[in-house]
């Protein structure tokens, strides 16, 4: 799925060799500063490394049409933008990105249910918790016709038992879809439960060879 090759990016990343497959639950596992958040945004071409070389479906990821890639592959920052309007409009926004119709209210209910979230789509999204704008961001990117799904501390703002139903669900989603999700998160314990296989950065990441 991702191919990276002899990548840096400032002095943050410079990553060798690394291949990412399809189809799996993937956890960037590292300490703060080792260059997590970095590497997602490059799989999305929200950033551009200086150097080396990134592949996706065997095509070099500066040939794609950026919207185009994020289509494909979608990202949830780790603070969720929430846009003015409803939860409605929030949820329905991530459509104008895809190719999917307008999905029915009784559909957005029923994906915020699955997330553990009981609030109406005329609220203001505004409005809401730090752990509740999160899931709405989370189900605004599950509507999307994306394969790829990047997640950033997707469930930092929530307390650990709704962490684990969150998780549950984009598991079972992913499996189900025969999709590949890309999370990072601090806890061992979520990434040792949920993840196929776990990149640990401190192994991946050379940057000291930069500034040698």
């Amino acid at each position: 799925m991702f191919m990276l090759n002899n990548v840096v990016f400032r002095d943050i990343l410079h990553i060798d060799k690394l291949e990412i497959p399809d189809r799996k639950v993937i956890c960037l596992f590292g300490e703060s500063g080792s260059g997590k958040s970095t590497l997602l945004k490059m799989l999305n071409g929200l950033l551009t490394h200086d150097h080396g070389e990134i592949l996706f479906q065997n095509q070099s990821i500066l040939e794609y049409n950026p919207i185009e890639l994020r289509r494909k592959v979608v990202m949830l920052g780790q603070d969720p933008i929430m846009f003015e309007g409803t939860v409605r409009d929030n949820l329905l926004i991530g459509l104008d990105f895809s190719e999917r119709e307008r999905v029915e209210d009784a559909k957005l209910l029923n994906l915020l249910k699955e997330l553990e979230l009981s609030k109406s789509l005329d609220d203001e999204a505004d409005k809401l918790s730090g752990g509740e704008k999160q899931r709405v961001a989370f189900a605004r990117i599950l509507l999307m016709d994306a394969v790829i799904y990047l997640l950033d501390e997707p469930t930092s703002a929530l307390d650990e038992g709704t962490e684990h139903k969150v998780m549950d669900f984009m598991i079972h989603r992913v499996q189900q879809d025969q999709l590949t999700a890309i999370f990072v998160t601090h806890s061992k314990e979520v990434a040792e439960q949920y993840a196929d296989q776990i990149i640990y950065m401190e192994d991946i990441n050379k940057k000291e060879v930069i500034s040698s």
